[in-house]
């Protein structure tokens, strides 16, 4: 069940201990008192149906850990406890005053707190934030009695202000995929949970010839240059000893062993690398949908964007809008496509009709996409360039 707070609270209210003394400029007073904490509250309030049971933490103590391990990259108990040591960090998640007798919660907690706060939920709070603070501006600027037009309000004649668009890529942290070095990962993995699944008792190992594959690989590796006929064999040789470990993988389960969860979906990983890797070496092609570039990371696509010198990235592609200084993530994905084709870079929520002038190439044109299409303020335009 959860239990509403009081609220927020003002720092001239914070209970602090005789000589500490908070500034009202610290970054993380100024955050909080940007965050609509009561309207976010409802709708947290609204994920637990159930009135009984164990009162469940408060929003802004879960949402502000989120936030500030999200900050620093801490470890769950390392956001524990920099919370219980820093005053400013308990203001920011609503204590009602400075208290470093116990932590905040069993770091344990930050699993719950994670699965409740689903990027769904994460999107609708940032929306909440951004409306909030467009609020406040209008408020100010209408105190103000200010008669100029403002140039980032839309709908007011003339050029309204400007969203710029674009589509990036966050490479993720892997080694430069090639053939030979993939099925050599995979090899060596597979050899792994062989070692996992066989016991002694049961006889003597399957043999994999784990040596003379790894002098194959490192002698391949060793020449400076790799003609197309030396890495073709290399490939060859390489699925020649990842399908034997696969063999002796298959018979040791067909025996009723079982792997762990995780170590089972890495073997599902290495069956994938091997089909495809067969496929292209069948072929003699180099494409394939859903290419692996890494058996750690499965997730990973190679996303084609056409620089020079890195034709090829390997990560998520993003897009981005900026609009009166405020920037979203419209899209975020491992898989790669076409900011054209799905019109996500430009949300209708928005309410604004950008001229033909765009930040990508690849970007939709007005009326080409069915999200551009409906009520639009033709006052507002697209800026050229990256955000």
């Amino acid at each position: 069940m959860y239990r509403y707070s009081n609220g927020q609270i003002s720092l001239a209210d914070f209970k602090q201990p005789v000589g500490m003394n908070l500034k009202e400029s610290n970054r993380w007073v100024k955050k909080a008192q940007t965050i609509p904490w009561l309207e976010i509250e409802k709708r947290y309030a609204a994920l637990f149906t159930n009135r009984k049971g164990n009162v469940a933490k408060p929003l802004r103590l879960a949402l502000g850990a989120c936030i500030i391990q999200a900050e620093y990259g801490y470890s769950d108990e390392e956001t524990a406890l920099q919370i219980q040591e820093n005053p400013y960090l308990q203001y920011f998640c609503g204590y009602p005053g400075y208290d470093d007798e116990k932590l905040p919660f069993d770091p344990s907690l930050m699993v719950y707190f994670r699965k409740r706060l689903t990027p769904e939920v994460l999107g609708e709070i940032n929306e909440m934030i951004v409306r909030d603070a467009k609020e406040r501006q209008v408020k100010e600027a209408e105190s103000k009695d200010d008669d100029d037009d403002s140039d980032g309000q839309p709908g007011t004649g003339g050029n309204s202000g400007t969203m710029i668009v674009d589509a990036t890529c966050a490479p993720s942290n892997i080694r430069y995929p090639q053939d030979v070095s993939l099925l050599n990962e995979a090899r060596e993995n597979g050899e792994t949970l062989l070692d996992v699944l066989h016991d002694p008792a049961d006889g003597k190992k399957p043999r994999t010839y784990r040596k003379r594959a790894r002098k194959d690989y490192l002698k391949y590796t060793r020449c400076r240059k790799h003609i197309a006929k030396m890495t073709r064999k290399a490939i060859g040789k390489q699925l020649a000893y990842l399908r034997r470990d696969l063999n002796a993988i298959d018979g040791k389960l067909s025996l009723g062993k079982n792997l762990p969860p995780r170590q089972a979906e890495r073997l599902g990983t290495i069956r994938a690398v091997y089909e495809q890797q067969k496929y292209m070496y069948d072929n003699r092609t180099h494409s394939v949908p859903d290419r692996i570039v890494s058996v750690s990371q499965p997730f990973v696509r190679p996303i084609v964007r056409g620089k020079a010198g890195k034709p090829v990235e390997f990560g998520a592609k993003l897009d981005i809008s900026v609009v009166d200084g405020w920037t979203r993530l419209e899209c975020c994905s491992f898989d790669a496509y076409n900011e054209a084709g799905n019109g996500r870079a430009v949300p209708s929520a928005r309410g604004a009709l950008p001229q033909p002038d765009l930040g990508g190439q690849n970007l939709p044109k007005p009326g080409e996409s069915q999200l551009l299409q409906g009520t639009w303020d033709p006052s507002f335009r697209f800026g050229s360039g990256t955000p």
